[in-house]
C-alpha cells in the first residue's frame, strides 16, 4: 500500500505545546494545588509529605500544566485525590509502568509517583526493579511505614520480624526486604532515604530526585499512627531518636559504598546512597524513534503508524 492510499484519519488530533516558564503568570499557591481535603488518619506521616511537595511545586513554580502525579493504591496512593494537576490513581502496584508510559510520551513533563510499601515492594515489586533498571524519567516516592494501614493491619513486605498483624498473630516470620538494598541492586540511578519527622530533609531529597535524569528513589518513612505507632521512634530525636545523616566523604557513585550504607541496623542513615548519570529509557527510545524515522521522512506520523498496522495483517 503506498502512502498516498492511505486514507487520512477522520479528525485532526492537536499538536501538544509544552508550556513555557511562568514569565508573567501568576506563581502557583498551596490554595490553588489542594484539592479534596486528605483522608488519612489524623497524625499520619503522610500528611508532611503531601505539604512538601505543595511547597516542592510552589518553590519550583510549575504550573498546572507540568504537574503530574501518579498513585497505585493504599493509603499513601490517594496522593492523586489531594492535588489540583494533572494525575491518575490507578491500579494496584501498576503505578510504575502507567507513569513510564506517561515519562516516554510526554518529555516536557516530570512524572512524580507516590505509594506505599506495599504497593511498591509487594504486588508492585517486579515492575519497581524494571523501572529502576531501565532507568525510566521520575521520581518516586514511597511512603514506608511497614504495615499496610488502608486494609487495617496486616503484615507488610517491610514489617519487621516478629510483628503481629492480622496476618500473623504469632509475628512475622518472614525476613522483611531493605528497600534501599533493593533499589541499588536494581540499578536506580538515584536512591535516597528520608523521614516524615525532618521536613526540611524530605524536601531536599524531593528536589534533588527532581532534578536527577533518570529513575529517583525516594524511601520515607511514614509513621501510621493507627496501626504501627511509635515504629520509627528510633529515627526521631524529638522522641529520643537519632537522624543520622549518609557520611559527608561518601561516593555516591560507589555502587558498593550506597550498599554498604544501606546494611545499617536501624534507624539507618538519611540522605542521597546513590547517585549516578546513565543513559534514561527516555533517551534511548528517542534515538531509535529518530533513527527509525528517517527511513519515513515522507510520512506523517498517523501514516507511519498505519504502515506498522499493516505490516501486522
Amino acid at each position: 500500500m503506498s502512502a498516498s492510499s492511505i486514507e487520512a484519519p477522520r479528525q485532526k488530533v492537536p499538536k501538544v505545546e509544552a508550556p513555557g516558564p511562568l514569565s508573567d503568570r501568576k506563581p502557583l499557591t498551596k490554595k490553588d494545588l489542594v484539592a479534596d481535603h486528605p483522608t488519612w488518619c489524623p497524625g499520619c506521616g503522610d500528611f508532611s509529605v503531601l505539604a512538601l511537595y505543595f511547597k516542592l511545586i510552589e518553590k519550583r513554580q510549575l504550573v498546572h500544566e507540568r504537574i503530574t502525579t501518579v498513585a497505585g493504591i493504599g493509603c499513601s496512593s490517594r496522593f492523586p485525590y489531594f492535588v489540583q494537576g494533572h494525575g491518575a490513581h490507578y491500579i494496584h502496584g501498576r503505578a510504575l509502568p502507567f507513569a513510564s508510559g506517561i515519562s516516554l510520551s510526554r518529555p516536557d513533563l516530570h512524572v512524580f509517583v507516590f505509594g506505599g510499601d506495599g504497593d511498591a515492594f509487594s504486588i508492585g515489586g517486579n515492575h519497581f526493579n524494571h523501572t529502576a533498571r531501565k532507568n525510566v524519567k521520575m521520581t518516586y516516592v514511597v511512603m514506608d511505614n511497614w504495615v499496610y494501614g488502608l486494609t487495617k493491619k496486616q503484615t507488610s513486605p517491610t514489617s519487621p520480624l516478629g510483628f503481629k498483624s492480622k496476618t500473623d498473630m504469632w509475628g512475622a516470620v518472614d525476613r522483611p526486604i531493605n528497600p534501599m538494598k533493593q533499589a541499588i541492586s536494581a540499578g536506580a540511578t538515584f536512591v535516597a532515604r528520608t523521614t516524615h519527622t525532618n521536613p526540611n530533609h524530605v524536601l531536599q531529597m524531593m528536589e534533588a530526585a527532581m532534578d536527577h535524569d533518570g529513575f529517583g528513589f525516594i524511601e520515607c518513612l511514614s509513621e501510621c499512627v493507627e496501626f504501627y505507632e511509635g515504629a520509627f521512634d528510633a529515627s526521631n530525636p524529638r522522641k529520643g531518636g537519632a537522624f543520622n545523616l549518609v557520611p559527608s566523604d561518601h561516593d555516591v557513585t560507589d555502587e558498593m559504598a550506597a550498599y554498604t550504607l544501606a546494611d545499617a541496623g536501624f534507624p539507618g542513615l538519611f540522605g542521597i546512597f546513590r547517585k549516578v548519570n546513565q543513559p534514561t529509557k527516555n533517551a534511548n527510545e528517542a534515538k531509535i524513534v529518530a533513527k527509525r524515522r528517517e527511513n519515513f521522512t515522507e510520512l506523517k506520523d498517523w501514516q507511519i503508524l498505519q504502515k506498522n498496522f499493516d505490516a501486522l495483517r
